[in-house]
């Protein structure tokens, strides 16, 4: 299981990336996450939530409550287009970040 601080600190990109694709539910996100990152993601409900409300307050999601056949209604999340903009700079961020990591974590600037 990878870092809680790294997970925190990329929960943002990583929520905003899934619902760019599709509106999903709380708990959809969480195992979506999950699948795509073979289980190294395990992110917990009491990390998500507080992000979706954040998120959603700052105007980057918005949620609507959506009936089931079987079982209580859900709350689905998707993105805004304000929400969009953030991602595509947060986006590019994440590539740079990326990019530099990946220079500084090589010894003497060189592949190992």
């Amino acid at each position: 299981m990878l870092n809680r601080e790294l997970v925190k600190g990329s929960t943002v990109i990583l929520v905003l990336t899934l619902l760019d694709e599709r509106p999903m539910y709380g708990y959809e996100l969480v195992k979506e996450m999950g699948t795509r990152s073979s289980n190294e993601l395990q992110m917990k409900e009491g990390t998500l939530y507080p992000s979706l409300h954040k998120l959603e307050r700052q105007g980057f999601i918005s949620s609507y409550w959506e009936k089931q056949e079987k079982g209580p209604d859900r709350k689905y999340y998707r993105i805004t287009d304000e929400g969009k903009e953030v991602l595509a700079e947060r986006k590019k961020e994440w590539n740079v970040f990326s990019a530099m990591m990946d220079r500084m974590l090589k010894r003497g600037g060189q592949n190992e």
